[in-house]
């Protein structure tokens, strides 16, 4: 890789920015700069002074100096602070980054690219933060940011844990989970909001598995019921409890 190349992506993983976040701050397109940074392109003059002036770099130095040489890799360093007794670097996967984040959920550049943030209370664990669409876990409010630390082991799960569940077919969900003593290849997911149903998945689906920790949410944000959609749950519980009954008798 060109040194003019690899100093652009030097200096932005160093500043812990995302492509999006660097090619504003040049006045470029995101994919712009990850042609430079691919070297699929050398990068403009104009876009190395922004370069220089946000680093306050001479131009010498970031077309002949290796800027990350003598030093330990920057990716190395950042992973290594995650591992301090200090609080941890927690990931944020934004509604947006959902879609990229299944295909990119294995991969320590991807996650690398993740904005991130810390919470006092969280230490020395391997912590992601998602954000949640939609009214299926309500009194959680559609919104809110679900941060989970990571389950190694799914026999770890206790009966019922509200979890983030990433899996082939259903994507990113938040849900209650529940085990199987019959179907150990099996996991029910369940919704706090009872108008939706449970459902299951294939334990050989699931991708990955994070225990919510801590929820996130406005303080402003307040959920009213819908008298109907109450009036519609009781309805369906109703006939759930009638068909149990008969089928007891």
């Amino acid at each position: 890789m060109a040194l003019s190349n690899q100093n652009l992506k030097y200096l932005r993983k160093l500043r812990g920015w995302t492509q999006e976040e660097f090619a504003i701050k040049l006045n470029i397109k995101r994919s712009l700069l990850g042609a430079y940074e691919e070297e699929r392109a050398e990068p403009r003059f104009e876009v190395l002074e922004a370069v220089c002036d946000i680093f306050k770099l001479t131009m010498d130095e970031l077309l002949r100096k290796d800027l990350s040489d003598n030093k330990a890799n920057y990716l190395d360093k950042r992973r290594s602070l995650k591992m301090n007794a200090g609080p941890s670097e927690i990931p944020f996967v934004p509604v947006k980054a959902a879609a990229g984040y299944l295909a990119g959920y294995a991969d320590p550049e991807f996650i690398d690219e993740l904005n991130t943030f810390t919470l006092p209370m969280l230490t020395g664990g391997n912590y992601r933060a998602f954000e949640i669409i939609g009214d299926s876990m309500l009194p959680t409010p559609s919104g809110s940011v679900i941060v989970g630390e990571k389950v190694n082991d799914l026999e770890e799960i206790k009966h019922n844990t509200p979890c983030i569940v990433i899996s082939r077919n259903e994507g990113i969900v938040y849900k209650r989970v529940q085990k199987s003593a019959k179907q150990r290849d099996k996991l029910t997911l369940i919704s706090d909001n009872p108008i939706f149903h449970p459902y299951t998945v294939n334990t050989d689906e699931v991708l990955e598995m994070w225990q919510a920790q801590v929820v996130i949410s406005k303080a402003s944000t307040q959920h009213r019921w819908d008298m109907n959609q109450l009036a519609n749950v009781v309805s369906d519980l109703q006939q759930q409890v009638t068909s149990l009954k008969k089928k007891i008798n």
